[in-house]
């Protein structure tokens, strides 16, 4: 097997909680936003963009997150609240930010498939640097209030926060999909 193909058979996320600085370097995250780039893109419309957050923002977002959490629950317990400050521990989150729209050669569908790819490579260029990454959405990534924060205009989405970061630890595999549950195979 190839080292790119080994990559890919051993590629798992690695959770925020199980990363620890340093992030990527400046350089390095140019390179991985490169990366992340070169994806399928009918039209040659880039429709996607990316917002790179970094520790001081990620507090504030943190912070944010609790307080929406404490608003529209106000019975939240301090666990609670405190396991939305923790959605923002990995030292680097890139949000990659669906920009898909009416196209008359392309459907909006290919665009938001072209958003997730640039997030997959993403996520595979980070775990090839050796760090860890995982792509992540939850709650907050469809919340309007979030999403002003995060300078998500009208008819944008969030495709993915991908976390990245170093390793602390690389959890076990999950269990994956039987080939026979999944293939079809048309002669």
């Amino acid at each position: 097997m190839n080292d790119m193909l080994a990559l890919l058979a051993r590629r798992r996320s690695v959770p925020p909680k199980f990363m620890a600085a340093p992030a990527p370097s400046e350089a390095e995250l140019g390179q991985l936003l490169t990366i992340a780039a070169r994806v399928p893109d009918h039209g040659k419309l880039t429709p996607w963009r990316f917002v790179t957050i970094g520790p001081h923002t990620q507090h504030r977002f943190a912070e944010a997150l609790a307080e929406f959490t404490r608003a529209d629950n106000p019975d939240a317990t301090e666990d609670m609240l405190q396991r939305e400050r923790e959605r923002f521990a990995s030292p680097l989150v890139v949000a990659v930010i669906s920009t898909a729209a009416p196209h008359p050669k392309i459907p909006e569908w290919e665009q938001e498939l072209s958003a997730g790819a640039v997030c997959m490579n993403l996520v595979t260029a980070a775990t090839a640097m050796g760090y860890g990454a995982s792509w992540l959405t939850g709650w907050q990534s469809y919340d309007p209030r979030f999403l002003a924060l995060l300078g998500v205009k009208a008819g944008e989405r969030v495709a993915g926060l991908i976390h990245i970061g170093s390793p602390k630890e690389v959890p076990a595999d999950r269990p994956r999909p039987a080939l026979a549950d999944i293939v079809t195979h048309l002669d």
